[in-house]
């Protein structure tokens, strides 16, 4: 905060947080100081005591007698803890000693579970690149009824998608899922978006076997390749 002097164990918590792999602006908010004064800590250009008068005597911690042994040991046995349960424990045990320390309670658990809570999950982000990748599948539209004549029509919708542009072609498909389905769908789509991407991906080669009655003498695998490469 502008004019309160950064205490040693902020800056501690702020480069443990730092550590840990937080952003300068929320290792500062956990540390409780300005992003200013974070980038100065990170610069080497940080003066402890700067703008305040040198006689002035640092504030007490309120929590320095039940913090390290009680409130972080409970903290240790159940992380899930909220700041506001830490506090009517202390009403309950020091009547009228802790009434106005919520706020620096939350704080404290704050940085506390910033550095010993759980960590975060670890996210990877995922990019795709025009023109990479195409994925092709068979799906039916759950909740439509399709009627000729007044009897069902039984269908499936061949799709095809490209990953970056989200880009997408369709079409009916009778008969099920098949390899000569999937080569006609694809054969459209690709014709349909005037272009060839670099990998194309599927998930339906297993329900090709059908249409060439189960033989395995002819491998789908390789008749999927050859297809690929007449398009590339």
């Amino acid at each position: 905060m502008p004019g309160q002097t950064i205490q040693a164990y902020q800056i501690r918590v702020y480069m443990n947080a730092r550590n840990l792999g937080l952003t300068q602006a929320d290792a500062a908010s956990v540390a409780e100081f300005s992003e200013r004064s974070a980038q100065r800590i990170d610069a080497g250009t940080h003066q402890p005591r700067r703008g305040q008068p040198p006689n002035r005597p640092a504030s007490a911690d309120p929590l320095a007698q039940v913090w390290n042994s009680e409130l972080e040991p409970m903290l240790r046995r159940e992380p899930k803890l909220k700041p506001m349960t830490l506090f009517e424990y202390l009403q309950d045990r020091y009547p009228g000693q802790y009434g106005q320390v919520l706020r620096t309670l939350q704080r404290r658990v704050q940085a506390w579970k910033a550095l010993h809570g759980e960590s975060p999950p670890v996210m990877f982000e995922l990019r795709h690149e025009a023109g990479r990748l195409g994925l092709s599948d068979f799906t039916q539209l759950k909740g439509v009824s399709v009627t000729i004549g007044g009897k069902p029509f039984e269908h499936l919708l061949y799709h095809y998608r490209l990953a970056y542009s989200g880009w997408q072609y369709a079409q009916v498909i009778q008969g099920g899922e098949s390899f000569i389905a999937l080569c006609e769908g694809l054969q459209n789509a690709l014709f349909a978006c005037g272009g060839v991407p670099e990998q194309h991906r599927t998930d339906s080669l297993s329900a090709a076997y059908r249409n060439l009655g189960g033989k395995r003498d002819k491998p789908v695998t390789r008749l999927y390749e050859q297809l690929c490469d007449h398009y590339r």
